[in-house]
């Protein structure tokens, strides 16, 4: 890849168009905010593409018929797919636009088109499994361009998921497999209740799912520890060909929905860390793609961070881990030491 490949940015009004209704967290200002502060504070070596929506082979890799067959049905009206999920009447294109930008990041990063993609979609994809829509999620972003990126030639694909709730969507994808390696930490016990330190996997993929579930109220420090000391360890053991980050920034200390105490210093600190890995493992193929996130102060501002990163800017992690990220730093760490013997 050339060193003055640009980062990609891919977006489109489209993403506005998908309204889960009045009041609703997930909503269209989410992108709206994170627009308007890049347009006010461009970040040099970013380059904004169109995507193109998801073909059905596509998400045929990770999504049943029965559910791509249920999301169709829903073109052109307003529906309420479970308790906290709503679409309306463009909401499926949107999603499979959203898909298909996850699919054009990974492809991008891997043909040398890009030095590294953010995928600023909606909406979001972690909480989908391959045959229910829920959690404001309609299809798995993530898992999707993880299979894409397989298809494109990657032997080993990372996704990493750095969301305030646990992507159980992309755990039920890759449960058994040894080929996608799925990362989380997350706050837990909390929605959706999935993500304890002993699922680690089954059959082929035993080992293959690592979770670290934090209490609330942790910090920048503390998540770093994670990074230092369980996701990177166990990532450098897998030796990936290309790293998928499910970025949600739904951790950040002013969100509505999460609670946690990230800034935008810690979102650019794991961005680092991770673009740092992927540069010394993976060639630098680095796709981020935008799940949670819901406060229109900190997701704009921790986005621009990242994008920071991506371009070159480094950001390290304050130091003081908590006992409570320690705990359940070590209870991971025991659950997957018998497949990563280095933990």
């Amino acid at each position: 890849m050339s060193a003055e490949a640009p980062t990609l940015l891919f977006s489109d009004p489209l993403f506005l168009e998908h309204d889960p209704g009045r009041g609703h967290p997930e909503s269209p200002a989410r992108v709206q905010h994170v627009l308007s502060l890049l347009s006010d504070q461009p970040v040099a070596g970013v380059e904004m593409v169109t995507p193109r929506p998801a073909t059905d082979v596509e998400v045929a890799r990770v999504h049943t018929q029965a559910l791509r067959a249920q999301l169709a049905a829903t073109a052109g009206k307003h529906a309420v797919l479970d308790v906290d999920t709503r679409v309306s009447p463009r909401s499926h294109e949107a999603a499979l636009l959203a898909a298909g930008a996850a699919v054009g990041a990974a492809q991008a990063v891997l043909g040398g088109q890009a030095r590294n993609a953010f995928a600023l979609v909606r909406p979001p994809g972690h909480h989908a499994t391959p045959d229910e829509m829920m959690g404001f999620c309609l299809l798995n972003n993530a898992a999707i361009a993880a299979e894409a990126a397989r298809a494109a030639g990657a032997a080993r694909v990372l996704v990493l998921d750095w969301d305030v709730h646990h992507g159980n969507g992309t755990q039920a994808a890759f449960w058994k497999r040894s080929d996608v390696l799925y990362q989380s930490v997350h706050q837990f016990p909390f929605y959706p209740g999935t993500g304890a330190p002993t699922d680690v996997g089954e059959g082929p993929g035993a080992g293959f799912t690592v979770n670290c579930g934090l209490p609330g109220g942790r910090t920048d420090a503390d998540f770093g520890a994670v990074f230092h000391d369980l996701l990177l360890p166990v990532a450098r053991a897998f030796a990936p060909d290309v790293v998928i980050v499910s970025a949600g920034f739904d951790p950040h200390e002013d969100d509505p929905l999460g609670g946690m105490l990230c800034t935008e210093r810690g979102f650019a600190a794991m961005c680092s860390l991770v673009k740092q890995f992927a540069d010394a493992t993976a060639g630098g193929r680095l796709v981020l793609l935008l799940e949670g996130g819901y406060s229109l102060v900190g997701l704009p501002r921790s986005v621009h961070a990242c994008l920071e990163v991506l371009t070159g800017r480094t950001e390290e992690f304050p130091t003081g881990t908590s006992h409570e990220a320690s705990q359940a730093i070590r209870a991971s760490r025991e659950a997957l030491r018998p497949y990563w013997p280095t933990l």
